[in-house]
């Protein structure tokens, strides 16, 4: 089972590419969210007031991905679509490219602006630091205090992430694990006494 992805945590430096005049800055960017997407575009807008075009693809998700493209005024698919092929070529998601365009009195027709929106957004992602992770799902524990040892050894022994944690009479655990051992982990949990899991 395939439970790792690629991204990118950081936003990579800014990049420049020129063709007959024209000047295309690219930038990529990590987002979760649409609404990140819109943060990123609003700043680029204000360092960037006077340029013609702000093209742009994103794609979210891991598993279930969902992408959008935007020519912003350029003749049909020949900005967006361009810049989402290199997120496809590279296979990342949760990313963001923009490329600025400064138009310098030369028309590139159809054909060059496809390629120099592909490559600027080639640029961006060369210049980006791009990692890979994993795909975790995440789980709540619950048990009686008096079976906390119980709980916390298998915790220890399988590694997992405890990422919070309430301890009173009765006790709730949220652990996460790589997608690839949810099923054995869920399992452990559930044939300890009086402990159960859910997932979340």
């Amino acid at each position: 089972m395939d439970d790792t992805y690629k991204t990118i945590i950081t936003p990579s430096p800014e990049i420049l590419f020129k063709e007959k005049n024209s000047k295309f800055f690219g930038y990529a960017f990590p987002v979760t969210e649409e609404n990140d997407v819109k943060k990123y575009l609003e700043e680029l807008k204000k360092q960037h007031h006077s340029a013609r075009h702000f093209c742009y693809a994103y794609q979210l998700g891991t598993e279930e991905k969902q992408y959008r493209v935007n020519d912003d005024g350029e003749p049909n698919n020949s900005a967006g679509m361009p810049i989402y092929g290199q997120i496809q070529s590279f296979d990342v998601t949760n990313i963001l490219i923009v490329i600025v365009r400064y138009f310098g009195g030369v028309k590139l027709g159809v054909g060059g602006l496809i390629s120099a929106y592909k490559i600027a957004a080639q640029m961006s992602l060369e210049e980006s630091k791009i990692v890979e992770k994993t795909i975790d799902i995440n789980f709540k524990v619950s048990f009686d205090y008096k079976n906390m040892n119980k709980v916390m050894r298998v915790i220890k022994e399988k590694n997992l992430d405890n990422i919070s944690q309430k301890m009173n009479e009765s006790c709730e655990i949220i652990i996460s694990t790589r997608k690839k051992n949810a099923e054995i982990i869920f399992a452990i949990f559930s044939n300890l006494f009086e402990v159960s899991i859910n997932k979340i």
